[in-house]
């Protein structure tokens, strides 16, 4: 026998339990197998593994309607008794710029002017691509975007995927199997998910291939319907994997492509896939690009100022490269002059 227990903070229990219990007697009756017992805050669930986690998921459920609505009703429980867990009650939003209600009840909205236009990019495209520096939430509201398309029944599963590349260190002195070594790459994907979806729900998502993370080599010779697709630090392909990626759009696809052009971990003498593929889609009807700013930044406040200082030691490397091409250019001479001209001045 298996056991699990729930833990309710911050609920009022009379209208989580409803009057004498009835909700978790309602919700003890469709299990009869499994035991759901309810004292003060605490739920505890026994039983065999499959129902139990069932049970799990729906009280996960039921606590993030709580958050939402600040009450469990007869109908309510019976809504999520039922196989369809997600209905249009679930996903309605009180503010135009709430995206969804995470796994906690909290809200998941856009908290800039350019993290509201990456929302609306992608309401209205099926291909967006993303830019921009480091915390600005790109893949936070990506992953968002993508979590509420599954809720409303706008897609079928999710795929994310990031390009694997070593940055400082290499794969194969990382200790465990293939997905032990990939893992850390994708971290920031799970923690995001986890923040919008309870964590059995997400486990039975991903045991079921309803949402998938992989690395970008595992796109190759697939088709993908049905699915919202984001591939996360773009900046990071080469020319032919952008190609392959975006050529797996299938029908009824959304795709997200994110990046930043300032942390490139590709080999020196190796383009990115990110830089070209922006110059030939521009202009391309039904493709959306939104670009972020260090202004857009959510993180610590210093994180801005680090981005803002990386920026200008860039455009100041830019100068001396541009100066560097007119020498080669043969147009140095009149440059110099000026200069000179300027000093003498």
């Amino acid at each position: 026998m298996v056991e699990k227990v729930i833990i309710l903070e911050n609920i009022s229990l009379i209208d989580f339990l409803g009057t004498e219990n009835q909700n978790i007697k309602q919700l003890a009756a469709a299990f009869p197998s499994s035991k759901i017992i309810s004292r003060g805050n605490e739920i505890k669930i026994q039983g065999q593994t499959p129902e139990i986690t069932k049970i799990h998921e729906i009280l996960g459920s039921l606590i993030d309607h709580y958050h939402k609505f600040g009450k469990i009703t007869h109908s309510s429980v019976n809504r999520y008794l039922s196989a369809d867990s997600f209905t249009d009650e679930e996903v309605i939003v009180t503010s135009p710029n709430v995206i969804i209600y995470g796994s906690q009840g909290g809200v998941i909205k856009a908290k800039t002017p350019n993290q509201q236009k990456l929302v609306d990019a992608v309401e209205k495209n099926d291909l967006v691509f993303a830019l921009g520096p480091a915390g600005t939430g790109k893949t936070y509201v990506s992953v968002a975007m993508a979590v509420r398309a599954l809720k409303n029944k706008e897609v079928k599963k999710i795929i994310i995927s990031r390009p694997v590349v070593e940055a400082g260190e290499s794969l194969g002195f990382l200790p465990g199997d293939m997905k032990e070594k990939v893992d850390p790459y994708l971290r920031p994907i799970y923690d995001a998910l986890e923040d919008m979806i309870p964590t059995e729900k997400l486990k039975y998502y991903q045991e079921n291939k309803i949402i998938e993370i992989a690395p970008l080599a595992y796109m190759r010779g697939r088709t993908l319907n049905n699915a919202f697709v984001l591939l996360d630090e773009a900046q990071n392909t080469t020319p032919a994997q952008m190609k392959m990626f975006l050529t797996r759009m299938g029908p009824n696809a959304k795709v997200m492509v994110n990046g930043d052009w300032s942390q490139v971990d590709l080999p020196r003498n190796q383009r990115s896939g990110l830089m070209e593929v922006l110059n030939i889609l521009r202009g391309v009807k039904g493709i959306a690009f939104v670009e972020m700013s260090a202004e857009d930044v959510v993180r610590h406040r210093l994180v801005r100022d680090i981005v803002q200082a990386y920026s200008k030691l860039e455009e100041e490397r830019r100068a001396v490269r541009e100066e560097a091409k007119a020498l080669d250019n043969g147009s140095a001479i009149p440059y110099n002059n000026q200069r000179r001209q300027r000093q003498a001045d």
